[in-house]
């Protein structure tokens, strides 16, 4: 496995004691995660510590580099900081061809790519999967594709209740033929869901809020004005 770069490696380091220790973290499966070659990972996101819970369970065996929003790297130093990491900003709700070419020139290097194929933190909603992730697994051929599990990292703010965070890689799976990007992409994520199901995290009065949203999402009641507080929320 070549070296992740120093920034990355950094980033999991100081992530490691709240999610190794006081998460009690427990990693299952990583014998799945091939330690070479073209690789694709969907995952459930449920916190915003999924990426480096993500981070520090693929460690010993790969540098798993994300599709991050793009709208991230608008403060300058976080922007550089997960540039070092060598995460790649992608523009969500659009299809964005630059970045998911530079994905797919990370895949064709070998590379592992780390994808929420839901697009954002669900908070508590069901959401659709997004194709962009069987987009990558299948233009480069011989990729690796493998569901990745988390569940109990949205605890892991919720002082004094101490978490149990799992992460689970699954078995890879095999693209069928004639199986179109979308159908891949459900294939795996409904997997990994069905040991997840979408769960609303954050402290108390967070909590609250998006469990409010999350209901009116679950009714179709939201509306345009639902809608628009619960995009406000992901974009913050």
């Amino acid at each position: 496995m070549t070296a992740p770069p120093f920034v990355y490696r950094v980033v999991m380091a100081v992530g490691t004691p709240a999610a190794k220790w006081w998460g009690r973290m427990e990693v299952r499966g990583l014998e799945n995660l091939p330690e070479s070659g073209p690789t694709v990972v969907m995952a459930n996101h449920d916190s915003q510590w999924d990426p480096v819970v993500a981070g520090i369970a693929a460690l010993r065996r790969r540098h798993l580099r994300a599709l991050a929003k793009d709208s991230l790297w608008k403060n300058p130093v976080v922007g550089r900081w997960l540039t070092g990491m060598g995460q790649i900003p992608i523009a969500r709700g659009r299809g964005d061809a630059n970045a998911l070419q530079a994905a797919i020139d990370v895949l064709r290097d070998g590379g592992c790519i780390g994808v929420f194929p839901e697009g954002t933190v669900s908070r508590g909603r069901t959401m659709r999967f997004l194709s962009g992730a069987g987009r990558l697994a299948l233009a480069v051929p011989g990729t690796t594709v493998l569901g990745l599990r988390f569940t109990g990292q949205d605890d892991i703010v919720r002082f004094p209740k101490r978490p149990r965070v799992l992460v689970e890689f699954l078995p890879p799976v095999t693209p069928r033929e004639g199986e179109s990007a979308v159908a891949l992409t459900n294939r795996v994520m409904t997997e990994v869901r069905a040991g997840a199901p979408p769960v609303i995290p954050g402290r108390a009065k967070t909590a609250e809020k998006y469990r409010r949203l999350a209901a009116e999402h679950a009714a179709g009641t939201d509306g345009s004005a639902g809608q628009q507080r619960a995009a406000e929320d992901d974009r913050r």
